[in-house]
């Protein structure tokens, strides 16, 4: 059964259609003036002066329709969220009803990818695999978007009405927890943090701490990371000067995960060029596609189909350049009809790849967002 606020307590009138909660500054926003299904109008809309503001998501494939508006109201907060009572008291309850595909299906597609890249030809490909809930009582994403904050170390979380897209995605809402920062712009200043190379977290401490230090001894997963930071440079080296980029990765964590993070920072080589324009230039990364990355999106499309807007970004810019934008991982699309939700998680393949370990990896990464629906 679902839990919720008491049965007079009001729902607040503020609750935003989008929000994006972050240690280093937020912001929720209603309404939209207008919406951009092409991320390149709203793109010129900035550069042009024509709106001061952009929010939403843009899918993994950059030809996909995204879910950008100019919004009409707008509030700015210094810090992280702190989601209103009223959501936080609500306890949602879900199971899962089917997976996609099954874990040994999933085991299967790794190992034959993994071959793939031995072969030759790919340097990496990044498989996901999802899972389908079914809600005991209709889901409030809000709730959902509340809980995922409160559980997350730096209080990150994300929501986006996913309307503006259209299609299938008329009514559906994208709620995450994302730990990794694909580019922020704060005047001159252009930040990255990817992350790759990961390990699941033990209760123990001994354990845990193995863990992180095996991922940070690790070759295979430098070499994963590094491809990442190859992208990352060549992409943002005509669009920027002085480019600080660490010798090597550092380890960061989830409740969930370790990670290898690499902290990229630059400045903009033109005023005119913004967050959004950056966010653009640089995805999708070797992160969460591959490389060489044409031929990565066409191995995920002939095995996955569709990623919607899983491993896309989520965010917001202004026209004055600056902006945050995320990558759209540790999430769930919550149905129009609030009774389901469907949540991904993936992990990049190289040639040292291990199948089993890759499944643990998913398994692992997918508790962030099925906690947080009251499904595990």
């Amino acid at each position: 059964m679902a839990s919720g606020p008491h049965p007079d307590a009001a729902r607040p009138v503020t609750a935003p259609d989008f929000l994006l909660s972050r240690h280093t500054g937020s912001l929720r926003t209603q309404g939209a003036l207008r919406v951009f299904p092409d991320p390149a109008d709203a793109a010129l809309a900035l550069r042009s002066g024509d709106c001061g503001l952009v929010v939403g998501a843009i899918g993994f494939e950059p030809d996909a329709p995204a879910a950008l508006v100019e919004p009409d109201i707008v509030v700015r907060t210094d810090g992280p969220l702190e989601p209103p009572a009223y959501f936080r008291a609500i306890r949602t309850r879900a199971r899962v009803a089917e997976e996609l595909p099954t874990t040994e299906v999933h085991r299967r597609r790794v190992a034959t990818a993994i071959a793939g890249i031995r072969a030759g030809g790919l340097a990496k490909v990044v498989l996901a695999r999802a899972v389908r809930l079914v809600a005991e009582e209709t889901i409030d994403p809000h709730a959902v978007c509340a809980a995922l904050i409160d559980s997350s170390p730096s209080a990150d979380g994300f929501l986006v009405d996913l309307s503006p897209a259209g299609g299938v995605h008329t009514g559906r809402v994208l709620v995450g927890s994302s730990p990794e920062l694909l580019v922020r712009r704060r005047g001159d200043i252009v930040e990255c943090h990817p992350l790759a190379g990961s390990a699941p977290r033990s209760a123990d401490p001994a354990v845990d701490q193995a863990s992180g230090r095996a991922l940070q001894a690790s070759g295979k997963d430098a070499a994963e990371h590094a491809f990442v930071v190859e992208s990352l440079a060549a992409a943002l080296a005509p669009l920027c000067r002085g480019l600080e980029i660490p010798e090597h990765p550092s380890l960061t964590s989830t409740r969930e995960m370790w990670h290898l993070g690499t902290r990229i920072r630059g400045r903009i080589a033109d005023t005119r060029t913004t967050a959004l324009d950056l966010a653009l230039a640089v995805h999708p990364t070797p992160a969460v596609c591959g490389t060489p990355t044409a031929e990565a999106r066409r191995v995920i499309a002939g095995i996955e189909g569709e990623r919607g807007f899983y491993s896309g970004a989520v965010g917001w810019a202004d026209a004055g350049g600056d902006g945050d934008w995320m990558v759209t991982i540790r999430c769930a699309e919550i149905d129009a009809d609030r009774a389901g939700a469907l949540a991904w998680a993936g992990g990049g393949l190289v040639a040292d790849s291990d199948p089993d370990d890759e499944v643990a990896e998913t398994a692992a990464k997918l508790r962030t967002v099925l906690t947080a629906l009251g499904a595990v």
